[in-house]
């Protein structure tokens, strides 16, 4: 006689499947695209509270810091297997990433620059999402995690960067990527470059001062 557990097993099975497949599908076509939003909201924001006549140069340059620590372990894992190296570089990647995040809200606040509560809204966005893509990603690569705490010693390749078994669609990367281009590096380069061009404004009118000074004094 055929036990319950008989016709239940591949229900289980199918069920797990679809739950897999639903959590890549949100991280691949949800949470991934849906991180341009906040981080455009955040350039806007920057702009409005005139960053290149406060902050300045500096605070733009942590957000190309922070930019730079999100997007290596995100292009690592479009393009290679989530292995304890991938789970290793993610978890450096997002804890680095939290600290910069609050040495920079210290240098916006110790500046002139005013980070209103909307601002600060939009931050607890794009500090919560690496961590959330992270757990998620965790999650459906669980064997992996048990093999990163056992220091990777069943796993040859537990250390090496590995190209993906079933590559992701060209299409679907050159959508990332021009998003990318689109809503972080096009309007946070504008804003470095805003920021540097103000600063040379800035010393400009000071050189032309120090070397009226010197004249002065010449004569």
């Amino acid at each position: 006689m055929t036990s319950l557990r008989t016709f239940t097993r591949p229900a289980v099975r199918r069920q797990e499947t679809d739950v897999g497949d639903a959590t890549t599908r949100y991280l691949l076509y949800g949470l991934l695209p849906g991180w341009f939003v906040p981080g455009l909201a955040d350039w806007v924001m920057h702009r409005r509270t005139r960053i290149e006549d406060t902050s300045g140069t500096k605070e733009s340059l942590i957000h190309a810091l922070m930019m730079t620590e999100v997007g290596i372990p995100i292009a690592l894992t479009l393009r290679y297997e989530v292995n304890p190296l991938l789970i290793a570089v993610q978890l450096g990647g997002a804890t680095v990433h939290e600290a910069t995040a609050l040495w920079d809200v210290r240098t916006a606040v110790r500046s002139e620059r005013e980070v209103k509560p909307i601002e600060q809204h939009i931050h607890s966005f794009l500090e919560s999402l690496p961590f959330a893509a992270l757990t998620s990603l965790m999650c459906l690569h669980s064997d992996q995690v048990k093999s990163l705490l056992d220091g990777g010693r069943s796993d040859p390749n537990a250390w090496r960067l590995v190209p993906r078994e079933r590559p992701l669609s060209r299409g679907y990367l050159a959508g990332i990527a021009a998003g990318i281009g689109a809503c972080v590096l096009l309007p946070y380069g504008e804003e470095l470059l805003r920021c540097r061009r103000a600063a040379r404004t800035r010393r400009k009118p000071a050189r032309d001062e120090t070397t009226w000074q010197a004249t002065q004094g010449d004569g």
